[in-house]
């Protein structure tokens, strides 16, 4: 067992640095990389995925929901083959919740296989609508880490939690439905109980190359959508959270979001927006290379740069690359700027954040960063910039 961190030395951030890290260091990421950012590949996830066909609680499931990261496809691939319903949730939930995944009759290894893979996934589903009456059986779901324990930490966005919270709303899973993450063995350790959130998704089993973990976990799940903790850019963002939302109010419940309750009304709302509950952004268009691209925060389109601002400058960017893959690498580790000045062009970009500690942070996940063949250079930007 690798000496995980010690209980409140580490933020949920460090632990999730620290697995990347290891992962890549020791040779054990696999495709996607690098797995920064994401929920890792790793080598042998085909081999821990197996393990599901040996479960009780898989053998009984009639319905599976397996998220669409790349190391649970040996679970979609395992569902399909044991002509379970496999249901995967729409990616960042643009359209609605699950699409259900359908092979042709008489599908053969090869086409389930490609049932399996997220191109197939899109090319073989059909959507889940809210009243599709999905009655979940079991939910596998990727981690960055876990404890034996069944403490899980994803990649930061929030989805999961969400994703479960919408289902405990729909009726499409119960308190006692099993809970399975796959991770590779490095991914197991200690993680500290105050690093919890209530809206955080626990697990009940967890499977590595060489193991199977019942972890008892005793935490109650999350009971449903925490609207106090959704912020109504979210909720712009999530057609299906908009139902769900009216819904809950029709039943009399209380559904103030986030950014309604009278204690943050002087809060910013990119401020909010930048509180972790989820990262979304739409695909931003990109803009023709070798022209200057500003965005400002769509929340506030009279945003100045002041001098409250800390800026950092990304050079050495390769001349291939768009706004909008820079864009999707900025979310995927939660530092999206409330400003972006591309200048594609001279190769570099600036990035202007509200709060130094985020600045810093932007920093650190981006230095050496590899972005179409080019280590990003990235630095907190001192004179690099005319105020113009």
């Amino acid at each position: 067992v690798p000496s995980g961190p010690r209980a409140g030395a580490a933020s949920k951030w460090d632990i999730r640095e620290k697995v990347w890290e290891h992962l890549e260091a020791a040779g054990l990421a696999e495709f996607p990389r690098p797995v920064h950012g994401r929920i890792p590949n790793f080598k042998g996830s085909l081999q821990a995925c197996c393990s599901l066909r040996d479960m009780d609680v898989f053998s009984r499931a009639r319905e599976v929901k397996v998220d669409p990261d790349k190391p649970l496809e040996g679970a979609r691939l395992a569902a399909l083959q044991a002509r379970k319903t496999l249901l995967v949730p729409t990616p960042r939930l643009r359209t609605g919740l699950f699409n259900r995944i359908v092979p042709p009759p008489g599908a053969t290894k090869e086409i389930l296989r490609r049932c399996a893979t997220s191109q197939g996934v899109k090319e073989y589903s059909v959507p889940v609508g809210l009243d599709g009456k999905a009655r979940v059986d079991l939910v596998v779901v990727g981690s960055v880490a876990v404890s034996e324990k069944g403490w899980r930490i994803g990649k930061g966005e929030g989805y999961a939690d969400m994703e479960y919270a919408m289902m405990v709303s729909m009726g499409a899973v119960q308190e006692d439905t099993p809970i399975v993450t796959i991770v590779h063995d490095c991914q197991v350790l200690d993680i500290a109980e105050e690093l919890l959130d209530d809206h955080d998704l626990t697990v009940d089993y967890i499977l590595t190359p060489t193991r199977t973990i019942q972890t008892n976990c005793k935490r109650p799940k999350p009971q449903g959508i925490m609207w106090h903790k959704v912020s109504s850019e979210m909720l712009g963002k999530i057609p299906i959270l908009k139902i769900l939302r009216s819904r809950e109010k029709q039943a009399g419940k209380d559904v103030t979001l986030q950014d309604e309750h009278p204690a943050l009304a002087n809060t910013t709302r990119a401020a909010i927006s930048n509180k972790k509950v989820m990262a979304t952004n739409t695909q931003p268009q990109s803009a023709p290379v070798g022209q200057a691209h500003v965005e400002s925060d769509p929340g506030n389109p009279r945003l100045e740069v002041s001098d409250t601002m800390t800026t950092v400058y990304v050079g050495n960017l390769p001349a291939s690359l768009r706004v909008s893959e820079l864009k999707s690498a900025l979310r995927e580790f939660q530092v999206t700027p409330v400003r972006l000045n591309w200048q594609g062009a001279q190769h570099r970009a600036f990035l202007d954040y509200r709060d130094k500690g985020t600045a810093d942070r932007a920093v650190s996940s981006l230095q050496g960063l590899s972005l179409g063949g080019n280590a990003l250079r990235v630095e907190l930007a001192k004179s690099q910039r005319s105020k113009g």
